[in-house]
Formats: structure tokens, C-alpha cells, sequence
């Protein structure tokens, strides 16, 4: 009796070798007729698309496989670097010249300098400085209010004069009106309160 038969896998614990027979697509390397149960890629022009080796073959496929068969130095070169990012788009930090990038960006931030309406950075010597053309334009394109017409004529200034003009005026009335500059005289600290209170409320406006 022989004891190497497909009989007696049935009842064996652990059978010497698999005897059922291979379903599946025939390996497509010339002349083999065995099962094809490894994929290789077909090429780098022929994105998701594979052949099918016996593991023999596929390995001889693989060693000789080259993914930039026909691309020039330059272009893998290309393609090396741009793998190191996974070919994304890349620009360097802070310069904003990508156009993908320059959406979620503004001039005032990253071109003209930060925004500085309370002129916070400007008293330290920092911050964008616009000139006084700059700075009249703006003022002519808001509408002036009365309440901010009043307080500019408190200062003794016109409507459309320049925040620098305004922080100069406020520093020398108050200098003039002090009670240490006047000796103590109340129609001068009246004065300086409406001075005080007329600067404030341009400084609440946003016009110094």
C-alpha cells in the first residue's frame, strides 16, 4: 500500500504538502505554465496595471525591474527630490510666493508690515510708518462725524489732518495748559480737561 496518496490526507494531522489543485490565472512569463500568485507592476506609464509570475519569475522580474527606464538624469533627479515631500507643492517659509499660499494671506500682515491702529508699535520706534499722504487719505475716505469734528476743533486742528499731527498737537496743549506750566490756574485745567477728553475720544475713533 502506498502511503503517498491523497487518500490519506484526509485523515492525516498535518499533511506533507498541499495536493489540491491551483485555481487562479496561469503565470505569464513565456513558456510557464504554472500559477501565476504574484503581481509585478507593468511599468511606470501603466499606473495600476500588473502581470502575473509564478514566484519564480517574479523574482527574475524584479531584479531586473526599473521604474525610470526612459526617463532622461534630469527628470529622476526631479522626481527624487520631489519624493522627499511626497510631490507636494513646497515654498519657503514666511516669503508667501506660492499662489496657493498667498490665498490665505493679506498685505498688511506680510507685505506692509502688522496693522497698528492705536499706534501701540509706532510709540516704540516699530511697526509700518505710512506717510502723511497715506495717512490723510484715509482720513478723507471715512466720514467725518460731528463729535469728531468738535473734538478737532477742541485741538485747535482741521478734519483730515494726519494722526502724527494730532498726537503733536495734544502733546503741546497739554504742555501749555498744565497746572504746573500756569501756575496753578483753573481756567487752564478746564482747558486741559477738554483737551484730555478730545483726545480720547479720537483715540476711541481710532483717528490717533
Amino acid at each position: 500500500m502506498k502511503f503517498d496518496s491523497p487518500l490519506f490526507d484526509r485523515i492525516r494531522v498535518k499533511p506533507e504538502r498541499d495536493r489540491r489543485p491551483v485555481t487562479g490565472p496561469a503565470c505569464e512569463w513565456p513558456g510557464c505554465a504554472a500559477a501565476g500568485t504574484h503581481r509585478a507592476p507593468k511599468g511606470r506609464t501603466q499606473a495600476r496595471q500588473y502581470w502575473r509570475f509564478c514566484l519564480d519569475h517574479v523574482r527574475d522580474y524584479n531584479q531586473n525591474y526599473d521604474f525610470f527606464a526612459g526617463m532622461p538624469d534630469s527628470a529622476v533627479a526631479e522626481f527624487q527630490k520631489d519624493a522627499l515631500t511626497g510631490h507636494r507643492p513646497t515654498w519657503k517659509l514666511g516669503l508667501g510666493t506660492h499662489p496657493r499660499a498667498r490665498r490665505f494671506r493679506t498685505d498688511g500682515v506680510f507685505d506692509a508690515g502688522p496693522g497698528d491702529p492705536f499706534d501701540v508699535l509706532r510709540e516704540f520706534g516699530t511697526g509700518a510708518r505710512p506717510d502723511a499722504a497715506q495717512a490723510q487719505a484715509e482720513q478723507e475716505r471715512r466720514t467725518v462725524r460731528n463729535a469728531e469734528r468738535k473734538a478737532l476743533a477742541t485741538l485747535g486742528l482741521d478734519p483730515g489732518v494726519s494722526r502724527t499731527e494730532i498726537k503733536n498737537r495734544f502733546k503741546e496743549l497739554v504742555k501749555r495748559h498744565h497746572p504746573d506750566a500756569n501756575g496753578g490756574d483753573r481756567a487752564s485745567e478746564d482747558k486741559l480737561r477738554e483737551i484730555l477728553e478730545a483726545y480720547n475720544y479720537l483715540k476711541s475713533t481710532g483717528l490717533c
